[in-house]
């Protein structure tokens, strides 16, 4: 059975863990983000996709959620006291990767390229896609302005309130090489649970992947990203009920209108009317074996032996 999976960071690369333990990392493609993507002095960072790596690499940092395990912070604390840019946290393990990464684009290697020559230097058995190679960024606009996402979501603690969010560069962003592919081989589709505006978004507004998606023939399941209503962490909650005017799990399958067949609630959200089948579980991945439990429910909402 062939899973695609289309993820954004921290939250999508916990269920890409369970989803992997399940049916195996051979049979497994993932669609990331990379309209979060950011030049940090001088180094092309691709934060949502390394989340992925590092997560499915056994290298995350389980207690700060975010980065690698055992990191350290001595190139920043220099970074900081030669009066650099330093509020974008950068591990000195994590700028490794961050050095070859921009090496190879410097050398004209695509991103996907270059994405797949480190999954597999980290061993990765899953198939890692960017949603595309072209310039595609997330902006946010606020009360106070219209900022970049990583200003608005670091520099600025995502404070703000969210009116809208635009993607620049999609009208002419295409789909990455492999991922209409992965697609259409895909016995089912899982959108994990990010962040539907900033993290499954930007994906979805590359015109190739949404249209793919529009004609797909296989089951298309989505997992909230809320539990109670709530996000576990980050804004996800704040943006839904701003933009969608409410958290319900009727509002979270509204971002994926025509897109999806079934929803994976919590069983804190109550099941009330929605536009798709709502299938309720336990949401929350305190382990492991919490993730495994959520990706086989997903994978059995969508019909597929888990």
């Amino acid at each position: 059975m062939n899973v695609a999976v289309l993820s954004g960071g921290v939250g999508g690369a916990r269920f890409l863990r369970g989803v992997v333990a399940v049916i195996g990392s051979d049979n497994v493609s993932i669609v990331g983000n990379v309209a979060d993507d950011i030049e940090v002095l001088g180094l092309r960072v691709s934060p949502d996709l390394d989340s992925i790596l590092y997560t499915l690499a056994g290298l995350a940092d389980e207690e700060r959620g975010w980065g690698r395990a055992g990191e350290t912070w001595q190139a920043l604390e220099t970074v900081a006291q030669l009066g650099g840019e330093s509020w974008f946290r950068l591990g000195d393990r994590d700028i490794g990767l961050h050095l070859v990464r921009t090496e190879l684009l410097r050398s004209r290697v695509p991103l996907s390229e270059a994405t797949e020559r480190l999954a597999h230097a980290l061993g990765l058995g899953a198939r890692l896609l960017p949603a595309t190679d072209d310039p595609l960024r997330t902006f946010v606009e606020t009360p106070e302005g219209t900022f970049p996402f990583q200003t608005w979501f670091v520099a600025r603690g995502h404070r703000d309130e969210v009116d809208a969010v635009h993607y620049a560069g999609s009208p002419d962003a295409t789909a990455a090489p492999g991922v209409l592919e992965a697609l259409g081989a895909a016995d089912v589709i899982l959108i994990a649970p990010s962040n539907p505006y900033v993290s499954i978004g930007p994906i979805l507004a590359v015109d190739e992947i949404r249209e793919a998606l529009e004609r797909r023939t296989v089951p298309c399941v989505a997992v909230s990203p809320l539990i109670g209503g709530r996000a576990v962490k980050g804004p996800a909650d704040r943006m839904l009920l701003r933009i969608a005017g409410g958290t319900s799990p009727a509002h979270v399958a509204s971002c994926y209108a025509g897109l999806i067949d079934a929803l994976v609630i919590d069983e804190a959200d109550v099941p009330a009317d929605a536009p798709v089948r709502l299938v309720v579980t336990r949401t929350l991945m305190t382990d492991l074996e919490a993730a495994r439990r959520l990706a086989a429910a997903a994978l059995d909402a969508a019909g597929a032996p888990a």
